[in-house]
């Protein structure tokens, strides 16, 4: 199994489609590092060799993307320091509701976890 950026990505997949598995990598930048390393798109992961990884693992870094704890870090700081200057945005990060202006009067269960009831519930018919 090979590993990149400290993920080990699937070996039966084509490497396009498994360098996705590195958080911060999308298929368009997978391609780009695939041109640059000089990787056949449709090489399976298992048929690489050992220099091929090495040149995948260099084109990232020559790239300069960042993958994994360094963008986790970057993004999590980003949305920290909204919430200490008092933004809109991060108000509703504190709250745990949506950010980006979707509707909470229905849906948003994602963001806002299981249904809880409000009041006195539904009414009986005596």
């Amino acid at each position: 199994m090979a590993r990149i950026a400290g993920v080990d990505i699937p070996r039966n997949k084509k490497v396009a489609y498994s360098l996705r598995y590195v958080y911060g990598i999308g298929y368009s930048q997978a391609v780009d590092i695939c041109d640059k390393a000089g990787v056949k798109l449709d090489t399976r992961v298992q048929d690489l060799k050992e220099k091929e990884v090495m040149d995948i693992r260099k084109a990232i870094t020559e790239l300069e993307i960042k993958v994994e704890g360094e963008l986790r870090s970057e993004v999590a700081m980003n949305v920290k320091r909204l919430k200490d200057i008092g933004t809109y945005r991060g108000l509703r990060h504190r709250r745990g509701l949506p950010v980006n202006g979707q509707r909470t009067k229905t849906n948003a269960r994602t963001r806002k976890g299981k249904k809880k009831t409000v009041g006195m519930g539904k009414k009986t018919a005596e």
